[in-house]
């Protein structure tokens, strides 16, 4: 159900009650019937191609690829497609595939995991004939034929198992690997189910998931096993993050570090929980520099994803990221982050 519901206010007035009641109803009706609309709409294309957004993590190929899976499945004789650029780190969850732009054509593209347009790995989207977006990012940008948000999801992951089990009796099916990806994307966007978004439903689904039986000490071997030069930078960061007023973390990796280590900034991500540890830190930001500087947002409290979406980007209250062009935006950010936790 869509977290951004009138459900949570507070009223003693028996008709406002009724009011949003009935607002919550309408709500979770309306939510039943675009998972029918999502199913139908799959069931009626021969030709299905499955995106999710740029510098992908566990949950944009969980959702994306357990989605297919699940298509497979069910409809052994549609052409389903996983596109978008190939990610080392990720190789052991799944490939993409590389479908010619004839493709699209006449074909029903959905985008998983993928609040805004631009953050879309792969604009041959446009080319199909309808389009769905399935995501548990604040909805800044509606977009496609269906547009299905739900910010009380711990993942889009989670999301793509509820609508499994909406769509169950219609004849879907889930095998397991279908539950080893979508397990995945939720372990991944959950952090390992730390973080606050993790619901009971979250960890009711990630139980039913794991009854497949699908090799979790695998799957966790992939998802945090680090190479050796990737360790070797996680003790650079601890050698050289700062600590700024506000109980503000920093930590800046130029490329001239990036590349003495041999590590990309995608590599460089997947540090950014590192200064999460630190007793009292309230957010912090991993900056890593390519062409342009990679921004990692995190927080303990304070809403960040405002401060990312001034510079461009966006995500999650306590989690988002964007991309600045040089270190002298990169140090207005921070200062930006430093003032927004003051008195927080």
């Amino acid at each position: 159900m869509n977290g951004n519901l009138a459900v949570k206010v507070k009223t003693s007035c028996k008709s406002k009650e009724v009011a949003i009641s009935f607002c919550l109803t309408n709500a979770i009706e309306r939510e039943v019937i675009m998972k029918k609309q999502i199913f139908d709409l799959i069931k009626q294309y021969d030709v299905i191609i499955i995106h999710r957004h740029e510098r992908p993590d566990e949950d944009a190929y969980g959702s994306q690829c357990g989605l297919a899976e699940l298509i497979r499945a069910s409809y052994p004789d549609k052409k389903v497609y996983r596109v978008g650029k190939d990610v080392e780190f990720l190789h052991h969850l799944a490939r993409m595939d590389n479908p010619p732009d004839a493709a699209w054509q006449g074909a029903l593209a959905i985008i998983t995991d993928t609040a805004n347009t631009d953050r879309i790995d792969d604009k041959r989207y446009e080319l199909a004939e309808k389009c769905i977006k399935i995501d548990h990012h604040p909805n800044r940008e509606p977009y496609g034929d269906i547009c299905w948000v739900d910010t009380d999801a711990s993942s889009a992951s989670e999301m793509i198992y509820d609508w499994f089990l909406e769509n169950q009796n219609l004849g879907l099916v889930c095998n397991i690997e279908a539950a080893r990806l979508l397990y995945a994307g939720i372990v991944g966007d959950t952090g390992r189910f730390l973080y606050p978004s993790t619901t009971g439903r979250t960890f009711q689904y990630a139980s039913e998931l794991i009854a497949y039986g699908f090799d979790r000490t695998k799957l966790y071997a992939g998802i945090y096993e680090l190479p050796l030069n990737l360790i070797k930078l996680h003790g650079y960061v601890l050698n050289h993050f700062e600590i700024l007023d506000n109980h503000v973390g920093k930590i800046a990796i130029t490329k001239a570090v990036r590349e003495e280590y041999g590590v990309s900034t995608a590599d460089c991500s997947r540090l950014v929980s590192v200064l999460g540890d630190i007793k009292g830190i309230k957010a912090w930001a991993l900056f890593s520099e390519d062409e342009q500087i990679r921004v990692n947002l995190r927080s303990k409290g304070p809403a960040i994803n405002s401060l990312a979406e001034k510079y461009g980007g966006g995500g999650h209250p306590l989690a988002s990221g964007a991309n600045v062009a040089n270190w002298k935006i990169a140090e207005q950010l921070t200062e930006d982050l430093v003032d927004l936790c003051r008195n927080k």
